[in-house]
């Protein structure tokens, strides 16, 4: 029998719609070092060395909620071309609206004969789900979406080998040799 455990996310601060203030709420979150730990585990990093984020909380049309900021994050990465860690500073902004998630209207309700409205204008809202957002997710999701997933330490290069080991060998050179010499 299988079970499925459910981790603990790498970086958590809850924040409910209730405790923003009408005119916002400034907050900084900074990781501790055992979530720094999580997080470098949850990137697959060698490490994350500091993590803190300045954050605007403000209220969004009236049951909602608009968090802005900036994200800044001291990583350690390995290099794609050499293999050797480096350290790096990261800085991200961070913009994202919340909603209470809208119920849709009946599928008999609908007209077929009428198309469904589509703007592309603006991203919707994520959804608050039972009136908060986790912080500590946001964050963790932008510090994900900002590391670099080829990185090269400055000043890397790679160099092709050459000579005769270097030769290419197609992976499909040996399935050309079980061919029959006889057939076209």
């Amino acid at each position: 029998m299988n079970v499925i455990s459910h981790s603990q996310p790498p970086l958590s601060r809850r924040l409910a719609l209730s405790d923003v203030p009408p005119e916002g709420l400034d907050l900084d979150v900074s990781a501790t070092p055992a979530e720094c730990a999580a997080l470098a585990a949850h990137n697959a990093i060698p490490a994350v060395h500091g993590l803190h984020a300045e954050l605007r909380a403000q209220r969004w049309r009236g049951d909602g909620l608009k968090i802005d900021g900036e994200l800044r994050a001291s990583v350690r990465q390995a290099c794609v071309a050499t293999l050797e860690e480096f350290d790096s500073e990261l800085v991200e902004p961070i913009h994202m609206r919340f909603a209470p998630p809208r119920e849709e209207p009946p599928r008999s309700r609908m007209r077929h004969d009428e198309p469904a409205e589509i703007t592309l204008d603006d991203d919707p809202p994520d959804p608050l789900i039972g009136g908060a957002v986790d912080l500590g997710a946001i964050i963790s999701e932008f510090l994900t979406l900002s590391l670099d997933p080829y990185p090269r330490k400055p000043g890397a290069h790679f160099d092709e080998p050459s000579g005769e080991g270097a030769r290419i060998i197609s992976p499909f050179a040996a399935l050309g040799r079980l061919k029959p010499s006889g057939d076209p």
